[in-house]
């Protein structure tokens, strides 16, 4: 690589499943990157697995990006199309002399290499230094890298450091398999040649392809890009993050009431850090990031932090797009919703978000504000409502009938007033008061459950657990 040359970067998914958590952070990573050298951020998808590629998994790993607003800056590219172009490099490396034809048999090749391991050697094909026959020509056979030895595969990598392997310890890469179909490290070096990556940041599970791509790099005489190879995400106990330490698929976030940009800021942080800095938007992240800043050691997947960056981000969201969030919430869940209830939403938005921490929450916290009159009272909130504290409800409803301003300050001004005029603590007033106004679902203080409920519907509702009570 070259300083003048324009950084440009790939996230290359196998469509075998869903966009997992790993890989949404090294498409990420990717991003950023791009991002921050003025480059350009393509995705791949590497879908020479014909058996196990389907197209769900496509659809769910593009939706899952365009969750997370992780969009390529060209048309994705997929790697079988590609197949008869990794053709013409094998064909290419056949001429200079860096590929042989192995005509040995799956059967023949078993062997051989059982009885190279039980020697401790590597395994060769004989084939490595024959040259074959015209008859031997018409024999399925696949298309094998000949490796140069003994020689040190040296890679510097962005992240992990100076990595070194002893070619003699790696076997001769099949890159056409007797059907024809490219594999995997050929495609990938080929394809990232042509597309013009400069930088091929993904998970250190890739490290050791490193060697042999980079050997194939040498043999057709192409640059090797910055090979960048981070550590994968864990668990909470340090284990390989597996179901049984929860959500694993970005769709599974979204599902449990994460914020595409909380994600972001989570994920950034997950393995990579900017001093102390742990809440920041897009612009900081793309402004700061770059591959010196991410650690060797595995990152380990922490819920309550995720919680912790979701919950800031909820408090900076708009209210209207979270009023849509919580009613989406609500009819996921089988609830039949009234035409105003998305107005009903909006009003109670500002007083709800401070308390949340995803988006269902949002919804379980907004359960009073769509409850439909009258309400019905639970008998713990009906024994609250009898004798003195029944007429000081009264009072209270008539006091705030004549009460024009809805402004919470306002409002928690009222109340605190009307406590001081009947020689109570707000603590005799507040239980009550929710009962009438909630039938006893969660709700935030009485102010902001009021300004929630608009003064229209709270009036209603006491009137209506009053007369309830009669």
């Amino acid at each position: 690589m070259t300083s003048a040359s324009p950084v440009v970067t790939r996230f290359a998914p196998s469509p075998t499943g869903y966009l997992h958590i790993g890989g949404a952070r090294t498409a990420l990573f990717n991003h950023l990157y791009a991002r921050r050298h003025g480059g350009k951020f393509l995705v791949r998808v590497e879908d020479t697995d014909r058996e196990r590629s389907t197209d769900e998994a496509v659809k769910a790993i593009f939706d899952g990006l365009a969750w997370l607003e992780l969009f390529a800056d060209e048309e994705p590219i997929f790697q079988f199309s590609r197949a008869d172009r990794h053709r013409q490099v094998v064909d290419q490396l056949l001429e200079t002399g860096h590929a042989y034809r192995d005509f040995l048999t799956a059967e023949e090749t078993g062997a051989l290499r059982d009885a190279a391991k039980a020697e401790g050697r590597t395994f060769e094909s004989p084939w490595r230094d024959r040259e074959p026959g015209v008859d031997d020509l018409a024999r399925p056979h696949t298309v094998r890298f000949r490796r140069p030895h003994p020689v040190s595969v040296t890679v510097d990598d962005a992240v992990q450091g100076r990595v070194q392997w002893d070619s003699s310890a790696l076997d001769d890469l099949v890159l056409l398999r007797s059907d024809g179909a490219p594999t995997y490290n050929l495609a990938v070096v080929v394809d990232d040649h042509d597309m013009g990556v400069t930088h091929v940041i993904r998970g250190d599970d890739h490290l050791n392809n490193a060697a042999r791509q980079s050997l194939i790099y040498d043999a057709l005489g192409w640059t090797r890009p910055v090979f960048a190879h981070i550590p994968l995400i864990h668990g909470p106990d340090g284990a390989k993050l597996s179901k049984r330490h929860g959500a694993q698929a970005v769709h599974e976030y979204a599902e449990m009431g994460y914020l595409p940009e909380a994600m972001r800021n989570y994920l950034a942080r997950l393995g990579w850090a900017h001093g102390d800095d742990e809440l920041f938007g897009d612009e900081q992240a793309q402004a700061w990031f770059d591959l010196d800043g991410v650690g060797k050691a595995p990152a380990r997947l922490d819920f309550d932090k995720l919680a912790h960056v979701n919950a800031h981000w909820l408090r900076l969201a708009d209210d209207d797009r979270l009023a849509k969030a919580a009613l989406d919430v609500h009819l996921a869940r089988g609830r039949a919703l009234a035409p105003d209830d998305e107005t009903r939403l909006l009003r109670a938005m500002p007083f709800l978000k401070d308390r949340a921490k995803t988006t269902l929450e949002l919804a379980d916290q907004s359960e009073f504000v769509l409850k439909a009159r009258p309400l019905t009272i639970d008998d713990k909130g009906r024994a609250l409502l009898s004798g003195e504290t029944l007429d000081r409800l009264k009072r209270l409803r008539d006091r705030l009938n004549l009460f024009q301003s809805w402004d919470v300050f306002a409002l928690e001004a009222e109340l605190k007033a009307f406590a001081e005029e009947e020689g109570v603590g707000f603590g005799k007033i507040g239980p009550p008061v929710r009962a009438a106004l909630t039938g006893g679902a969660p709700s935030p203080d009485i102010a902001r459950t009021l300004a929630s409920l608009g003064r229209e519907e709270s009036l209603g509702r006491l009137d209506d657990a009053l007369q309830q009570t009669i």
